[in-house]
C-alpha cells in the first residue's frame, strides 16, 4: 500500500476533504484494484477487526460492496437489518450502535434515511472515548461520500489507469443531470468534482434544481453552473452523470410525467451527439431504465461506465476501510 499520513478518523462528508486526501484515496484504491485482479483477492490488512454494516434503509450495491470490501481486507463483518432488529421493539439508534460497540466493532458503516445520523453516532463514539470509526454510507439528502469517491476513481482511472489523481480532471466538462434536489450523491459529487478544477454543470427541471445549489463549491478550483435545460450542460461535455428520480422522497407535482421528463432530460444517443465524441456516461444506480437513461445506452460499453462504477466501488471502499482502520491495528 502507498505510504500515507492519513489522520481522518471518520468519513462523514467530502465538504472538507483536502486535495491530498482525495489523491490518497485514489492511489490507495488503485493499489487495491490491482489486488482484486489477482487470483487470490484477499489481504490480511484488517485481520482481527470488526466492520459493522448498519443499514437503516434498503441498499443493494453499497451494502454488498462494503461487505465484500471488508472481507477482502480479512475483517470480520456484522450486518444489521432494521426490519428484524430490536428497533422494532423501541430500541434507539444510539443504543443499537452501542450494542455493536459492545460486540467489539472497530468500524461502523452507517446508512439512514435521515440526514445527520452517521454524524450523531460518530459524536457519541467520540464522547465515549472509544476508537470506533464511522463511515457515512448515505444519509438522507445530505451526502454519500463513498459513491462520489468511486465516481471520481472511475473517471480518473479511465484517464490514467496507472496513476489516478485529481489534476486529470482540470478543465474537463462534467454534467450531472436529474434529481439533484433529493440526491445525496449529487451533493458529494459537487464537493469532489469542484475540488478537481473541473467545469461542473448541473441540469434539471427548476423543481429539482433550486438556485441554492449555486452556493455549492464556491471558492474552490472548479466552476459550477446551473441549467434548467439539458442542452447547455451537454455541449462539449466529457462526462455525463445521470441521477435516479427519487420518487420515494418526492412530494406531488414536482414533475408533469415520467414520459415528459425523459423527453426533456433523459440521456439518449441522440442527445449525446452534443457532447465530446468520446463522452462517457455514469449513473450511481439503481437505474429507472427508459427514464433517466435509455436502456440501450445504459448497456452499451462504448459509452456506459455504469458496471465499471460497481467494480470500482469495491476497491474504493477497501481503500476507505483501510485508511480509517489501519491505524487501529496493534
Amino acid at each position: 500500500m502507498p505510504s500515507t499520513n492519513w489522520t481522518r478518523h471518520h468519513i462523514l462528508s467530502l465538504a472538507d476533504f483536502t486535495p491530498a486526501e482525495y489523491d490518497t484515496v485514489l492511489q490507495t484504491a488503485a493499489s487495491f484494484q490491482e489486488v482484486l485482479s489477482r487470483r487470490t483477492k484477499k489481504v490480511p490488512t484488517l485481520q482481527g477487526q470488526v466492520v459493522a454494516n448498519l443499514f437503516f434503509e434498503p441498499s443493494t450495491r453499497t451494502r454488498s460492496s462494503f461487505e465484500l470490501a471488508a472481507k477482502r481486507l480479512s475483517a470480520d463483518t456484522l450486518n444489521f437489518a432494521s426490519a428484524t432488529s430490536s428497533m422494532t421493539k423501541g430500541e434507539t439508534i444510539l443504543d443499537t450502535a452501542k450494542t455493536y460497540l459492545a460486540m467489539g466493532t472497530d468500524i461502523m458503516v452507517i446508512r439512514h434515511k435521515e440526514a445527520g445520523v452517521p454524524n450523531a453516532i460518530a459524536e457519541e463514539m467520540d464522547r465515549l472515548g472509544v476508537k470506533v470509526s464511522v463511515l457515512n454510507a448515505g444519509d438522507g439528502q445530505h451526502e454519500h461520500p463513498s459513491q462520489a469517491l468511486l465516481d471520481l476513481f472511475t473517471i480518473c482511472t479511465l484517464l490514467d489507469p496507472d496513476h489516478p489523481r485529481l489534476e486529470l480532471l482540470k478543465d474537463k466538462k462534467i454534467a450531472i443531470v436529474g434529481d439533484i434536489l433529493h440526491s445525496r450523491v449529487a451533493r458529494s459529487n459537487i464537493w469532489s468534482l469542484t475540488a478537481t478544477g473541473a467545469e461542473l454543470h448541473l441540469a434539471a427541471p427548476p423543481t429539482l434544481l433550486p438556485k441554492l445549489f449555486a452556493d455549492y463549491g464556491k471558492d474552490r478550483p472548479g466552476k459550477l453552473f446551473l441549467h434548467w435545460q439539458l442542452e447547455p450542460a451537454l455541449i462539449d461535455a466529457d462526462f455525463v452523470m445521470t441521477l435516479r428520480l427519487q420518487k420515494e422522497r418526492m412530494s406531488a407535482n414536482l414533475l408533469p410525467s415520467l414520459r415528459e421528463y425523459h423527453q426533456m432530460f433523459g440521456i439518449t444517443r441522440s442527445k449525446l451527439q452534443l457532447c465530446k465524441p468520446n463522452v462517457k456516461v455514469l449513473h450511481p444506480g439503481p437505474v429507472n431504465r427508459g427514464v433517466e437513461i435509455s436502456s440501450d445506452l445504459m448497456d452499451d460499453p462504448e459509452f456506459s461506465l455504469i458496471q465499471t462504477q460497481v467494480t470500482s466501488g469495491v476497491a474504493v471502499r477497501m481503500a476507505l476501510l483501510y485508511l480509517i482502520g489501519s491505524g487501529k491495528v496493534a
